[in-house]
């Protein structure tokens, strides 16, 4: 008997048909002989739903309180799920974050996992109740609610995973699998049997929607097979696992995209050691994340500093920035909101030379122009305009060969 985590976002439990086919999958995994933990998101468009009341109220919500909000999406998913299994004959117990004691950091909105106390969970699996927990949500040590930033309940269901020494996690989406890159935007996109770990880190951080960030992070940390499935197929899905050696015959195994991106470009930086500092210091303290950086040549005492933020964070990071520029007597600064970053990643750049130079090739060849650089062992991405993102990612997963499988040798 093994035990599975399955997480179901918000398009599979989207309506109340859907929450009963999540419940009957969850009651299957359990009449196959194993314990089942489900996590699940709140359904399709109800956080949307609750940000948009909380931005009728005030254009700079406070954090905690917009978190009390958000979190409530998730309670009415777990409560209609455990009542789907229990009017099909399952026996189910829902938890919110708090009750199975998932302690984050203090970071509203963007909180993260410490710790989980998964005593009530191992309890009510020995009473063999599929035990329904809400992804996304947790409380710091203080016992205010936190949330864990879009896509959370994935991290939710791997750490959990983690926490109980799982067989398994299986991430339920409205997609069958981890793609060469989005099929909505590159028709030849196919699905991958297998991905490894660093490589489905790296796709998450550059972009790509199916897995978040921090989830994949627990899953390396902790080598918890995770498989990513669709909740309306049968289809096997892809396994991210760790990486061996046929992995590295592929030079690039996936192109993303992320149009969530914002630049910001000082010019005139005092060429001084402790002036970056100051600068991402600031932005650092308001858990602003900076994605590519570039910095030029000095010239005359001076520099030009440019670097990307989430575009959600752009009005925030403005401000900072302004304020550390008049400190340091910076010249100008010039934002721009309508810029993306197209990205390919693979383990088989390691061992494979002039990958980045094709990229930039292939893209001087569709007249798009670079802005920004960033490159990794097994990554190399590019800032470019974002009205151009379709035709790049397009031009690229067929110029690595992506649109055919690799042959069988």
């Amino acid at each position: 008997m093994a035990l599975i985590v399955q997480k179901y976002g918000g398009t599979s439990v989207g309506d109340i048909e859907r929450i009963k086919n999540v419940a009957r999958r969850c009651i299957a995994a359990q009449a196959a002989g194993h314990d089942v933990v489900v996590v699940v998101s709140a359904m399709s468009g109800e956080t949307n739903r609750l940000l948009k009341l909380v931005s009728q109220i005030t254009d700079r919500p406070n954090e905690r309180e917009q978190d009390v909000v958000v979190a409530t999406g998730e309670q009415v998913s777990i409560g209609l799920v455990a009542m789907a299994i229990q009017a099909q004959g399952g026996q189910a117990t829902s938890f919110l974050g708090y009750q199975v004691q998932i302690v984050t950091d203090n970071v509203f909105s963007k909180a993260r996992i410490k710790r989980i106390d998964a005593e009530k969970i191992v309890e009510a699996l020995k009473q063999k109740h599929i035990v329904v927990v809400a992804g996304f949500q947790g409380q710091d040590e203080q016992g205010n609610v936190t949330t864990l930033g879009r896509g959370g309940s994935d991290t939710t269901a791997v750490a959990l995973a983690a926490a109980l020494k799982a067989d398994a996690c299986e991430i339920y989406t409205d997609v069958d699998g981890v793609y060469t890159t989005d099929p909505n935007v590159c028709p030849a996109a196919r699905k991958l049997d297998r991905i490894s770990y660093e490589e489905m880190l790296d796709l998450a951080s550059v972009g790509a929607k199916v897995l978040q960030i921090r989830s994949v992070e627990f899953a390396m940390k902790y080598k918890v097979p995770l498989w990513v499935k669709s909740s309306f197929t049968d289809d096997p899905g892809t396994l991210v696992c760790e990486e061996d050696k046929s992995m590295e015959n592929v030079v690039v195994s996936g192109i993303a995209y992320d149009k969530n991106e914002a630049k910001l470009a000082i010019s005139g930086v005092p060429d001084t050691p402790g002036v970056a500092a100051k600068i991402f210091g600031a932005l650092d303290a308001q858990n602003i994340v900076v994605d590519l950086i570039v910095q030029t040549a000095s010239k005359d005492g001076r520099t030009d500093l440019s670097f990307t933020v989430g575009k959600t964070d752009l009005v925030k990071a403005k401000e900072i920035v302004e304020r550390v520029s008049k400190e340091i007597h910076a010249g100008g600064l010039e934002t721009d909101g309508d810029v993306a970053k197209v990205s390919i990643v693979g383990v088989g750049m390691r061992n494979h030379s002039g990958v980045a130079a094709k990229m930039f090739q292939v893209l001087a060849s569709e007249g798009i122009n670079i802005q920004l650089i960033s490159t990794s062992e097994i990554k190399v991405s590019c800032l470019i305009q974002s009205k151009y993102t379709e035709l790049a990612v397009r031009a690229l997963h067929t110029a690595f060969g992506l649109d055919k499988a690799p042959s069988a040798s």
